[in-house]
Protein backbone atom coordinates (compact mmCIF):
# COMPACT_ATOMS: atom_id res chain seq x y z
CA UNK A 1 0.00 0.00 0.00
CA UNK A 2 1.07 3.74 -0.35
CA UNK A 3 0.89 5.46 2.62
CA UNK A 4 -2.05 7.16 1.35
CA UNK A 5 -4.12 3.77 1.16
CA UNK A 6 -2.79 3.00 4.21
CA UNK A 7 -4.17 6.16 5.91
CA UNK A 8 -7.58 6.54 4.40
CA UNK A 9 -7.42 2.84 4.90
CA UNK A 10 -7.95 3.70 8.66
CA UNK A 11 -9.97 6.40 7.79
CA UNK A 12 -12.42 4.62 6.49
CA UNK A 13 -12.66 2.13 9.16
CA UNK A 14 -11.09 -0.60 7.11
CA UNK A 15 -7.15 -2.43 7.87
CA UNK A 16 -4.70 -1.13 6.16
CA UNK A 17 -1.31 -3.45 5.72
CA UNK A 18 0.17 -2.16 8.48
CA UNK A 19 -0.17 0.62 11.11
CA UNK A 20 0.53 4.15 9.28
CA UNK A 21 3.02 6.61 10.97
CA UNK A 22 2.59 10.22 10.43
CA UNK A 23 2.64 12.66 12.94
CA UNK A 24 -0.83 15.56 12.73
CA UNK A 25 1.81 18.25 14.30
CA UNK A 26 4.22 19.80 13.05
CA UNK A 27 6.98 17.73 11.70
CA UNK A 28 10.16 19.67 10.97
CA UNK A 29 13.60 19.05 12.34
CA UNK A 30 16.82 21.05 11.85
CA UNK A 31 18.33 17.54 9.97
CA UNK A 32 15.56 17.73 7.95
CA UNK A 33 16.01 20.56 6.60
CA UNK A 34 19.57 20.23 5.80
CA UNK A 35 18.24 17.16 4.04
CA UNK A 36 16.25 18.98 1.64
CA UNK A 37 17.54 22.60 1.62
CA UNK A 38 14.54 24.48 2.66
CA UNK A 39 14.67 26.50 5.98
CA UNK A 40 12.69 28.42 8.47
CA UNK A 41 11.73 31.28 8.65
CA UNK A 42 11.20 30.87 4.87
CA UNK A 43 9.31 27.83 5.24
CA UNK A 44 7.25 29.62 7.49
CA UNK A 45 6.51 32.50 4.63
CA UNK A 46 7.01 31.20 1.08
CA UNK A 47 4.55 28.07 -0.25
CA UNK A 48 7.38 26.39 -1.85
CA UNK A 49 10.12 26.65 0.92
CA UNK A 50 6.77 25.38 3.06
CA UNK A 51 5.87 22.03 0.73
CA UNK A 52 9.57 21.25 0.40
CA UNK A 53 9.96 20.96 3.94
CA UNK A 54 6.91 19.57 4.86
CA UNK A 55 7.98 16.74 1.99
CA UNK A 56 10.92 15.93 4.35
CA UNK A 57 8.65 13.65 6.53
CA UNK A 58 7.90 11.55 3.66
CA UNK A 59 11.20 11.55 1.66
CA UNK A 60 13.25 11.53 4.78
CA UNK A 61 11.08 9.82 7.67
CA UNK A 62 8.75 8.01 5.69
CA UNK A 63 5.65 9.37 7.50
CA UNK A 64 2.48 7.90 5.44
CA UNK A 65 1.22 12.11 5.95
CA UNK A 66 2.85 15.25 4.96
CA UNK A 67 1.41 18.20 6.81
CA UNK A 68 1.07 22.01 6.83
CA UNK A 69 1.55 24.84 8.69
CA UNK A 70 4.75 24.21 11.28
CA UNK A 71 2.90 26.82 13.56
CA UNK A 72 -0.12 28.44 15.11
CA UNK A 73 -0.45 31.90 14.10
CA UNK A 74 -1.68 31.64 10.64
CA UNK A 75 -5.49 32.54 11.72
CA UNK A 76 -4.72 35.10 14.38
CA UNK A 77 -2.29 37.27 12.22
CA UNK A 78 -5.46 37.69 9.75
CA UNK A 79 -7.51 39.02 12.32
CA UNK A 80 -4.80 41.11 12.92
CA UNK A 81 -2.78 40.06 15.60
CA UNK A 82 0.93 40.72 15.49
CA UNK A 83 3.79 38.19 14.70
CA UNK A 84 6.95 37.90 15.58
CA UNK A 85 8.89 35.89 14.02
CA UNK A 86 10.79 32.84 15.40
CA UNK A 87 14.05 33.14 13.11
CA UNK A 88 15.79 30.50 12.25
CA UNK A 89 15.64 27.86 15.16
CA UNK A 90 11.84 28.44 15.98
CA UNK A 91 8.26 28.96 15.10
CA UNK A 92 6.24 32.39 14.86
CA UNK A 93 4.56 33.27 17.53
CA UNK A 94 2.18 35.94 18.59
CA UNK A 95 3.33 39.16 19.81
CA UNK A 96 2.12 41.47 22.24
CA UNK A 97 0.45 43.81 23.05
CA UNK A 98 -2.99 41.95 22.24
CA UNK A 99 -5.24 42.69 19.16
CA UNK A 100 -8.50 43.01 20.63
CA UNK A 101 -10.31 43.85 24.54
CA UNK A 102 -12.63 42.27 25.93
CA UNK A 103 -14.93 44.76 25.26
CA UNK A 104 -14.52 45.07 21.43
CA UNK A 105 -16.49 43.59 18.83
CA UNK A 106 -14.78 41.63 16.80
CA UNK A 107 -15.80 41.24 12.80
CA UNK A 108 -14.85 38.38 10.74
CA UNK A 109 -13.50 40.11 7.46
CA UNK A 110 -14.85 39.19 3.96
CA UNK A 111 -10.82 39.00 2.63
CA UNK A 112 -9.80 37.11 5.57
CA UNK A 113 -8.53 33.95 3.14
CA UNK A 114 -6.29 37.15 0.98
CA UNK A 115 -5.07 38.41 4.67
CA UNK A 116 -1.59 37.90 5.94
CA UNK A 117 0.35 34.48 4.80
CA UNK A 118 -2.44 32.52 4.47
CA UNK A 119 -2.21 32.61 0.51
CA UNK A 120 1.23 31.19 0.64
CA UNK A 121 -0.78 28.27 2.91
CA UNK A 122 -3.05 27.23 0.54
CA UNK A 123 -0.61 27.09 -2.24
CA UNK A 124 1.60 25.06 0.05
CA UNK A 125 -0.89 22.56 0.06
CA UNK A 126 -1.65 22.89 -3.53
CA UNK A 127 1.83 22.14 -4.06
CA UNK A 128 2.15 19.07 -1.79
CA UNK A 129 -1.10 17.74 -3.48
CA UNK A 130 0.80 17.74 -7.08
CA UNK A 131 3.85 16.29 -5.86
CA UNK A 132 3.40 13.71 -3.34
CA UNK A 133 -0.66 13.49 -2.75
CA UNK A 134 -0.74 10.14 -4.67
CA UNK A 135 1.92 8.66 -2.69
CA UNK A 136 0.93 10.12 0.69
CA UNK A 137 -2.14 11.92 2.71
CA UNK A 138 -2.02 15.61 2.83
CA UNK A 139 -3.11 17.08 6.26
CA UNK A 140 -4.50 21.48 6.54
CA UNK A 141 -3.59 22.52 9.55
CA UNK A 142 -6.16 24.89 11.44
CA UNK A 143 -6.16 26.32 14.75
CA UNK A 144 -9.24 25.61 17.39
CA UNK A 145 -11.24 28.93 18.30
CA UNK A 146 -10.70 28.64 21.91
CA UNK A 147 -6.76 28.95 20.99
CA UNK A 148 -7.54 31.75 18.30
CA UNK A 149 -9.37 33.86 20.64
CA UNK A 150 -6.60 33.55 23.05
CA UNK A 151 -4.66 35.03 20.94
CA UNK A 152 -7.25 37.74 19.88
CA UNK A 153 -7.16 38.62 23.59
CA UNK A 154 -3.98 37.04 25.55
CA UNK A 155 -3.91 34.06 27.41
CA UNK A 156 -4.49 35.59 31.37
CA UNK A 157 -7.67 37.57 30.31
CA UNK A 158 -9.44 34.82 28.13
CA UNK A 159 -8.86 32.35 31.10
CA UNK A 160 -10.32 35.12 33.61
CA UNK A 161 -13.32 35.72 31.71
CA UNK A 162 -13.87 32.35 31.06
CA UNK A 163 -14.81 32.12 34.42
CA UNK A 164 -15.58 35.71 35.42
CA UNK A 165 -17.64 36.69 31.94
CA UNK A 166 -18.22 34.04 29.73
CA UNK A 167 -20.74 35.84 27.71
CA UNK A 168 -18.28 38.12 26.85
CA UNK A 169 -16.30 35.50 24.78
CA UNK A 170 -18.99 34.54 22.97
CA UNK A 171 -18.27 37.23 19.68
CA UNK A 172 -14.93 36.24 19.81
CA UNK A 173 -15.15 32.05 19.57
CA UNK A 174 -17.88 33.15 16.72
CA UNK A 175 -15.10 34.62 14.89
CA UNK A 176 -12.40 32.04 15.74
CA UNK A 177 -14.79 29.29 14.75
CA UNK A 178 -15.02 31.03 11.40
CA UNK A 179 -11.52 32.25 10.61
CA UNK A 180 -10.59 28.29 11.56
CA UNK A 181 -13.65 26.85 9.46
CA UNK A 182 -12.67 29.27 6.39
CA UNK A 183 -9.13 28.21 6.10
CA UNK A 184 -9.46 24.43 6.72
CA UNK A 185 -12.52 24.47 3.50
CA UNK A 186 -9.45 26.22 1.25
CA UNK A 187 -7.20 23.80 2.37
CA UNK A 188 -9.55 21.54 1.43
CA UNK A 189 -10.26 22.52 -1.89
CA UNK A 190 -6.49 23.37 -2.27
CA UNK A 191 -6.21 19.31 -1.97
CA UNK A 192 -6.33 18.51 2.31
CA UNK A 193 -7.32 14.20 2.23
CA UNK A 194 -7.54 15.65 6.03
CA UNK A 195 -7.93 18.49 8.36
CA UNK A 196 -6.08 18.33 11.75
CA UNK A 197 -7.63 21.23 14.34
CA UNK A 198 -5.18 22.13 16.92
CA UNK A 199 -6.92 23.53 20.23
CA UNK A 200 -4.00 24.05 22.67
CA UNK A 201 -5.67 26.19 25.11
CA UNK A 202 -8.92 24.48 25.11
CA UNK A 203 -6.60 21.82 27.17
CA UNK A 204 -7.62 20.84 30.95
CA UNK A 205 -4.42 21.97 32.17
CA UNK A 206 -5.46 25.33 30.95
CA UNK A 207 -9.49 25.47 31.51
CA UNK A 208 -12.06 23.58 33.85
CA UNK A 209 -13.45 20.60 31.81
CA UNK A 210 -16.97 22.42 32.43
CA UNK A 211 -15.65 25.34 30.89
CA UNK A 212 -14.65 23.40 27.28
CA UNK A 213 -18.14 21.56 27.59
CA UNK A 214 -20.07 25.07 28.33
CA UNK A 215 -17.94 27.34 26.61
CA UNK A 216 -15.97 25.96 23.76
CA UNK A 217 -17.86 22.33 22.56
CA UNK A 218 -19.91 24.02 20.48
CA UNK A 219 -17.63 25.51 18.54
CA UNK A 220 -15.42 23.33 17.58
CA UNK A 221 -19.11 20.97 16.78
CA UNK A 222 -20.14 23.46 14.22
CA UNK A 223 -16.22 23.66 13.20
CA UNK A 224 -16.59 19.88 12.51
CA UNK A 225 -19.33 19.66 10.85
CA UNK A 226 -18.64 22.41 8.18
CA UNK A 227 -15.85 20.56 7.07
CA UNK A 228 -16.32 17.89 4.45
CA UNK A 229 -13.36 15.60 5.02
CA UNK A 230 -12.29 13.51 8.38
CA UNK A 231 -11.20 15.94 10.51
CA UNK A 232 -8.17 14.97 13.46
CA UNK A 233 -8.82 17.10 17.07
CA UNK A 234 -5.65 17.46 19.10
CA UNK A 235 -5.89 18.83 22.39
CA UNK A 236 -2.65 19.09 24.55
CA UNK A 237 -2.23 17.86 28.01
CA UNK A 238 -3.61 15.28 29.52
CA UNK A 239 -7.35 14.87 28.30
CA UNK A 240 -9.40 12.30 30.07
CA UNK A 241 -11.70 14.36 31.84
CA UNK A 242 -13.16 15.55 28.46
CA UNK A 243 -12.40 12.75 26.15
CA UNK A 244 -16.07 12.27 26.14
CA UNK A 245 -17.04 15.69 24.90
CA UNK A 246 -13.97 15.68 22.57
CA UNK A 247 -15.89 12.76 20.87
CA UNK A 248 -18.83 15.01 20.86
CA UNK A 249 -17.51 17.50 18.26
CA UNK A 250 -18.04 14.71 16.21
CA UNK A 251 -14.11 14.59 15.10
CA UNK A 252 -13.58 11.52 13.34
CA UNK A 253 -10.38 11.08 15.38
CA UNK A 254 -8.87 11.83 18.37
CA UNK A 255 -4.86 12.78 18.88
CA UNK A 256 -3.54 11.64 22.20
CA UNK A 257 -0.54 12.80 24.31
CA UNK A 258 0.67 9.84 25.92
CA UNK A 259 -0.11 11.92 29.40
CA UNK A 260 -3.63 10.41 28.61
CA UNK A 261 -5.06 7.10 29.09
CA UNK A 262 -5.84 5.29 25.79
CA UNK A 263 -7.84 2.47 27.22
CA UNK A 264 -9.74 5.50 29.29
CA UNK A 265 -10.16 7.26 25.35
CA UNK A 266 -11.50 3.97 24.05
CA UNK A 267 -13.89 3.71 26.79
CA UNK A 268 -15.20 7.03 26.28
CA UNK A 269 -14.84 7.85 23.14
CA UNK A 270 -17.44 6.36 20.14
CA UNK A 271 -16.90 3.26 18.95
CA UNK A 272 -15.88 4.24 15.56
CA UNK A 273 -13.47 7.25 16.84
CA UNK A 274 -9.88 6.87 15.86
CA UNK A 275 -7.25 7.15 18.34
CA UNK A 276 -4.01 8.57 17.26
CA UNK A 277 -1.14 8.65 19.84
CA UNK A 278 2.27 7.56 20.56
CA UNK A 279 5.54 8.35 21.43
CA UNK A 280 6.23 11.34 23.64
CA UNK A 281 7.95 14.48 21.45
CA UNK A 282 9.49 16.70 24.00
CA UNK A 283 10.92 14.11 26.51
CA UNK A 284 11.20 10.54 24.66
CA UNK A 285 11.31 11.39 20.70
CA UNK A 286 13.97 14.46 21.52
CA UNK A 287 16.05 13.35 24.44
CA UNK A 288 16.24 9.31 24.35
CA UNK A 289 18.04 6.61 22.29
CA UNK A 290 15.84 5.06 19.08
CA UNK A 291 15.85 1.49 21.63
CA UNK A 292 13.95 3.80 23.77
CA UNK A 293 11.44 4.99 21.66
CA UNK A 294 10.83 1.88 19.74
CA UNK A 295 9.85 0.52 23.47
CA UNK A 296 7.64 3.40 24.18
CA UNK A 297 5.76 2.87 21.22
CA UNK A 298 4.92 -0.60 21.68
CA UNK A 299 4.07 0.46 24.85
CA UNK A 300 1.63 2.51 23.29
CA UNK A 301 0.37 0.51 20.51
CA UNK A 302 -0.48 -2.09 22.73
CA UNK A 303 -2.94 -0.09 24.81
CA UNK A 304 -5.10 0.32 21.34
CA UNK A 305 -3.85 2.83 19.17
CA UNK A 306 -5.18 3.26 15.26
CA UNK A 307 -1.91 5.44 14.40
CA UNK A 308 1.12 5.79 15.86
CA UNK A 309 2.50 9.37 15.97
CA UNK A 310 4.30 11.68 18.18
CA UNK A 311 2.33 13.15 21.44
CA UNK A 312 2.46 16.87 19.93
CA UNK A 313 4.81 18.45 17.34
CA UNK A 314 8.34 17.38 16.73
CA UNK A 315 10.85 19.42 18.64
CA UNK A 316 13.27 20.71 15.87
CA UNK A 317 16.35 19.73 17.30
CA UNK A 318 14.93 15.69 17.31
CA UNK A 319 17.08 13.12 15.71
CA UNK A 320 16.26 11.55 12.21
CA UNK A 321 17.34 7.92 13.58
CA UNK A 322 15.00 8.47 16.61
CA UNK A 323 11.86 9.30 14.41
CA UNK A 324 12.91 6.43 12.30
CA UNK A 325 12.56 3.90 14.97
CA UNK A 326 9.31 5.35 15.33
CA UNK A 327 8.10 3.97 11.73
CA UNK A 328 9.70 1.15 11.68
CA UNK A 329 7.50 -0.35 14.71
CA UNK A 330 4.52 0.81 13.17
CA UNK A 331 6.01 -1.48 10.62
CA UNK A 332 5.55 -4.53 13.21
CA UNK A 333 1.89 -3.93 13.43
CA UNK A 334 0.14 -5.96 10.41
CA UNK A 335 -3.76 -6.47 9.76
Amino acid sequence: MTGKERVMKVFNHQKPDHMPCFSVNGTPTYEQMEKVGAYWPEAHERAEDMAKLAMAAFTVLGFDAVRVPFCQTFEAEALGCKVKSGGKENIPGIDHPPAYKLEDEPVFPDDFLQRGRIPQLIEAVRILKREVGDQVAVIGGIIGPFTIAGAMLDAVPILKASFKEPDKLLPFLDVAEKAGTALGKALIDAGADLICVEDMQASPDLIAPRTYRDLELEYQRRQVQALDVPVILHICGNVDKIVEYMTATGAEALSLEPKSDVDAARRNAAATTIIIGGVDAATTLFMKTPEVVKEAAREQIEMGLDVLAPGCAIAPGTPTDNLLAMVEVSQEYTS
